[in-house]
């Protein structure tokens, strides 16, 4: 049995009430609380735009579709991230070209991200690991020189900073999740963001069956989905969002907790943030040192009820990607060695002193055994 969660989200009377409010009105689609979403969003975002809809995931097909990605489409992505990237892809049947990640923060490398551009290169797909901003003056700077559309997947980032100017103004449009383990939550649900108005239009006619903006009840223009947000995720959304700040410093802090204990101990490598940005911690991964079997360390932190997963499992390895490509083992070495040396400890904003102490106590008790 878990002593500490892994993950919990930070919900208060406040958020119970606006969500009760919404049930006793009887509207619970369709209605105003996604608009008020979607206008607190594009403000605290500093965008035109924000279209709220059912998941992180719908909001990138969303953007894949809205950007004219489609069969034979390449779209430049890391392999060192959550399926749902890649999945958005596949779904227009564009085709993800895998990127090698920077040795530090994990993100996109730049470098590797221009050597692998072809003629049928249309898009980058960037993600913002963990929280942690990709290198955004480059990424634009070498999607400006191929001409290039640019989506960014910050569904884990929302609240960080690249050099002052907060994610979500990069790119064509980025998305943002609310999953229960992010930053903040609307139960399931995600948003898009852009500064471009006929994404924006685009978007709102994909998430509602296609239907166009001045259409009649049953009139649909394009081929659409069922991707809305309802108005209880919404209600909560705008509860919550009006506490993202304080989120934000709790989260910090927990963080900042586990790399003081963590930095002393040569076998782990804490999270590394780059001077220029402002972390959005969404999980707190660290690193363990070369030789170290991460599966056989989170096996013996779930027997001592510490809960840890392993973040992330390359998406070119994964059966389905290479039963589709035929990618394999020895693509992507950097992405792969890390891949087996990272781990998620327990993270959220509630997370207690003394519950780090014992985290850090049995995971240094537990690898200490090991390469003792």
């Amino acid at each position: 049995m878990e002593r500490i969660p892994m993950s919990a989200p930070d919900l208060d009377e406040s958020d119970i009430q606006a969500v009760l409010e919404v049930l006793r009105s009887g509207r619970l689609a369709l209605g105003p609380k996604a608009k008020e979403f979607e206008e607190l969003m594009a403000e605290y975002i500093g965008v035109k735009y924000a279209i709220a809809v059912s998941s992180g995931t719908a909001g990138l097909h969303i953007l894949v579709r809205a950007l004219g990605i489609g069969p034979g489409d390449e779209v430049l992505v890391p392999s060192f991230t959550f399926a749902a990237t890649v999945n958005a892809i596949l779904y227009e049947k564009g085709i993800p070209i895998f990127v090698e990640v920077e040795p530090e923060t994990y993100n996109l490398d730049p470098d590797d991200l221009e050597r692998k551009i072809t003629k049928k290169t249309k898009a980058i797909m960037a993600v913002d690991i963990f929280g942690h901003p990709a290198e955004w003056d480059r990424i634009l700077e070498i999607a400006d020189k191929y001409n290039l559309k640019v989506i960014d997947d910050s569904c884990e980032a929302l609240g960080a900073e690249y050099k002052g100017k907060k994610i979500g103004q990069f790119g064509d449009a980025g998305c943002f999740a609310f999953y229960p383990n992010k930053q903040m939550t609307t139960g399931e649900g995600g948003i898009i963001v852009t500064n471009n108005p006929e994404i924006a239009k685009l978007a709102r006619s994909l998430r509602n069956q296609g239907r166009g903006e001045m259409s009649a009840w049953l009139e649909h223009e394009r081929l659409g989905y069922n991707y809305r947000m309802d108005e209880m995720s919404a209600a909560l959304g705008v509860s919550q969002l009006k506490r993202i700040e304080i989120f934000l410093e709790k989260r910090d802090k927990v963080a900042r907790m586990y790399t003081e204990r963590l930095k002393k101990f040569s076998w782990v490598r804490p999270p590394i943030v780059k001077p220029y940005v402002r972390m959005s911690w969404f999980v707190y991964v660290i690193t363990l040192q070369d030789g170290l079997d991460r599966d056989e360390v989170i096996n013996e932190l779930e027997k001592e009820g510490i809960p840890a997963r392993g973040y992330f499992s390359p998406i070119h390895l994964q059966p389905y990607i290479k039963e589709m490509f035929g990618t394999k083992e020895g693509m992507l070495p950097i992405t792969e060695n890390i891949s087996k040396r990272t781990l998620a400890l327990p993270f959220h904003n509630n997370l207690k002193e003394e519950e780090i102490d014992e985290v850090v106590s049995v995971l240094q008790r537990v690898v200490e055994e090991k390469i003792s």
